[in-house]
This record gives C-alpha cells, sequence and structure tokens, in this order.
C-alpha cells in the first residue's frame, strides 16, 4: 500500500462516524457551538478585565457561566429523557442566538456595564446547560454501537478544538473593533448552528415513568451514578480534574497582561494555543480501537494534565507560554474525551440524559467554583501560583486514584464493565 493510499485509509478510519449523516450535521452544530462558546469565553473574559481591571470579576463572571450547570443541569437532564432530544437541543441553540444578540447591541451601543454581563452570563450558562446534555445524550443514536469512540473523540473535537477556531475568529476583531464585533460574529455562529440542529431527522428519547414525579425521575440518574462501582470513582477523578486543572479562564488576563505583556491578543492567543493541543489530541484518539491502549492514555493524559499548567506557570516568554498551553489543552481534552467515552459505553440509553445532566452538574459546579476561587487568589498570590499548586495538587489526585480497584482496572483495560449496558 503507497503512503498515500495509508494516508487516505487513516483518514476514512478517523472520521468513521462522520459517514451517518445526522451524526454529521450534529457535529457541525456543534463546531459552532463550541467556536461561539469559546469566542464568547474570551471577548467576555476581556471586556470584565477592561472595565474593571479585576481577575476577581473575570471570576465572576466565569462562575455566573458556569454555576447554571449545578442548578439547571438536573432539570435540563430529565427534559432531555422525557422530550424529543433534537428540540430540547434546538431551544438551547436559540436561546444562546438571542443572547449574544442583546450582548452585541449593548457594546456596540456603548451602554454595557459589567452587572450586564453577569447576568447575560448566566443566561449563556443556562443555555449551556441544556445544550450539553442533550447533544451528548443524542450522538449514541445516530452511529452504530461500534463506532460510539470514534463519534464522541470527534465530538470532543469540536467541543476541545473550537478553543481555537472561536479565539482565531475573534482575534483580529478584539485587536481592531473591539469586543463588540466579536459578539457579532458569536451571534452568526449560533445561528448556523441552530439552522445545523434542525436539520437533523433522527427522533431521540430517552426512558421516563410518567407515573413518578420530576425529583424521583432525577433521583433514578443520581443512584445510577452513585451506585455504580466504576462510574462513580471515575467521576470523582474527573470532577478533581476539571476543578484542579480546566479552571484556569480568569487567570489568562492577568497572566497574559502582567507577567506576558501581551493584553487581549495574548488571551486570545493563549486559547488557541489550548485549543490547538485540545484539537490534536482528540481527533488523534478518533483512532484508538484498542482498550488496553485507552487505559494506558488514560494514565498518561491525566498526568499531563497536572504537568502543563506548572509548566504554564513558569514559562518566561509568550511562546514558551504557548507551547506550555497547548499541553494544557491536550491533556485536558484528551482526558475528558475517555471519561465520556467510558460513560457512554456504561449507561444505558434511557437514563442517559439524567446521568449526562449529574455528571455536568459535579463538573460544572465545581469548575464554577474554582474559577470563581481562582480570580480572587490571582489577585492575591498571583496567577502562577495558583497554576502551579492546582496543577500539584491534580497529580496527588491521580496518584490516590489508584487505590480504587475498578480505577486500576480501567488503567490497565481489565474490566468488563464496558460491555453494552443492559
Amino acid at each position: 500500500m503507497s503512503m498515500l493510499e495509508s494516508g487516505r485509509a487513516a483518514a476514512v478510519r478517523l472520521g468513521t462516524a462522520l459517514q451517518y449523516r445526522d451524526y454529521r450535521t450534529l457535529w457541525l452544530a456543534n463546531v459552532c457551538g463550541g467556536a461561539a462558546s469559546w469566542a464568547l469565553i474570551v471577548a467576555r473574559g476581556w471586556l470584565v478585565y477592561e472595565l474593571s481591571g479585576s481577575s476577581a470579576l473575570v471570576g465572576v463572571a466565569t462562575f455566573a457561566a458556569m454555576i447554571p450547570r449545578f442548578f439547571i443541569t438536573p432539570f435540563s437532564g430529565y427534559m432531555v429523557d422525557r422530550f424529543d432530544r433534537r428540540r430540547v437541543l434546538a431551544l438551547s441553540y436559540g436561546v444562546n442566538l438571542v443572547h449574544n444578540v442583546v450582548l452585541a447591541a449593548l457594546v456596540l451601543g456603548g451602554v454595557v456595564e459589567v452587572w450586564h454581563l453577569l447576568v447575560l452570563s448566566l443566561v449563556n450558562g443556562s443555555a449551556r446547560a441544556t445544550q450539553m446534555p442533550a447533544s451528548s445524550s443524542l450522538i449514541p443514536n445516530l452511529v452504530p454501537r461500534r463506532h460510539l469512540l470514534n463519534a464522541v473523540a470527534l465530538n470532543s473535537a469540536t467541543q476541545q478544538g473550537s478553543r481555537l477556531l472561536g479565539p482565531a475568529a475573534i482575534a483580529p476583531l478584539l485587536a481592531t473593533v473591539g469586543a463588540g464585533g466579536a459578539f457579532v460574529l458569536c451571534s452568526v455562529f449560533y445561528a448556523v448552528g441552530l439552522i445545523q440542529v434542525l436539520r437533523i431527522r433522527t427522533e431521540s428519547r430517552g426512558t421516563v415513568d410518567r407515573s413518578k414525579g420530576i425529583g424521583q425521575n432525577l433521583l433514578a440518574g443520581v443512584v445510577y451514578v452513585y451506585r455504580h462501582p466504576l462510574l462513580f470513582p471515575f467521576l470523582m477523578v474527573a470532577v478533581a480534574h476539571c476543578a484542579l486543572t480546566m479552571s484556569f479562564e480568569s487567570l489568562l488576563p492577568v497572566l497574559s497582561r502582567e507577567k506576558l505583556g501581551a493584553e487581549g491578543a495574548g488571551f486570545s492567543y493563549l486559547m488557541m494555543a489550548v485549543g490547538a493541543g485540545a484539537l490534536t489530541v482528540s481527533m488523534g484518539l478518533a483512532a484508538v480501537r484498542d482498550q488496553r491502549t485507552r487505559g494506558r492514555l488514560l494514565v498518561a493524559l491525566g498526568v499531563l494534565s497536572g504537568l502543563a499548567p506548572v509548566a504554564l506557570a513558569v514559562s518566561p516568554s509568550l511562546s514558551l507560554a504557548l507551547v506550555a498551553a497547548a499541553l494544557m489543552g491536550a491533556g485536558q481534552a484528551g482526558f475528558m474525551t475517555l471519561f465520556h467515552v467510558v460513560v457512554q459505553s456504561i449507561v444505558p440509553d434511557g437514563i442517559r440524559g439524567r446521568v449526562s445532566a449529574i455528571d455536568n452538574l459535579h463538573i460544572g459546579g465545581m469548575m464554577a467554583s474554582f474559577n470563581l476561587v481562582s480570580g480572587y487568589l490571582a489577585d492575591v498570590i498571583g496567577a502562577p501560583m495558583v497554576l502551579s499548586v492546582t496543577g500539584v495538587a491534580f497529580l496527588a489526585a491521580m496518584a490516590v486514584s489508584f487505590s480504587s480497584l475498578h480505577l486500576r482496572d480501567l488503567y490497565a483495560a481489565r474490566t468488563d464493565m464496558l460491555a453494552a449496558p443492559a
């Protein structure tokens, strides 16, 4: 086989799930939604920092965008299992489209204030808290089970790799016309994403006991997660991972200005580097088939997630900081991609929305809280110190995870819990 033929075969293998029309349509929608989301994080964070000069308020804005995962996600998970998942997903895209149009109008009109950004962050976060479980629950219904890893990995590539696309798209706008133009572009991204979601044909619903109330149906998801011998400890590791290594957005504006001297463009470049690393690893994982390789990669990527923030903290220049940021993106995206593969492999379809919601509740709540804490700590002890301490703390959490027999079996690919769910 020639090198060209080998390359074509690898490309086909990498994009296996994209041969299915509805998955391809959802994938394109998630590309647009992810790009808009990460562009919004950069533009909003930089605008808050410009208006206030405070990392703490950047942390508050990020907290406001993430905390709805804590109180909205349980109900959105119920909606995802109760109603057609396509409609729920379309609703979330529509809300975010309107939110971005309002935000752009306030900025371009010259009347935006910090409190506007905080309130609208809550709206954005509420829509995202619905979008994420709806999208992840829909995926297994769009591809055969044998292609689930490929589908989840490619979807992760859209979520994580959009850290590159979104900030790259708005970086010129931030440097020229300002944040208002960036918010207009976010609106365009969401409009295209909404159109793609409306084109999905496959109907997808969970299983809800209508003789019971919302509370009892929500409890079914909680009980499933907390009683599962592999899912629960693995979720706790993922919570530590997101809290300690992925709650860095509130740190980057001050790191860019005070340590690297790169201002708002530097903030965008750092986020782009995170996205580049995330995209590279996510696409690479889409081609992985061997379960033992997955287990080893899970450990390696967890270690990388802890080391990379320390490397960013000690980087003396923007070029080295970009390399460290790319390593951060690689470790974070790879670890969370494999986490979602395990979850989607274990969970029955009838309860998938609620379990995804429970996962997002734990992960989103901790990320929101730690972004808030990190923003305040950066004003006191500096962003580099916060990055270093949290990175080392996650390395310790990874070491502790080996005390769980089921996690050791997962790392060594000895578990049979990844069989088709009943």
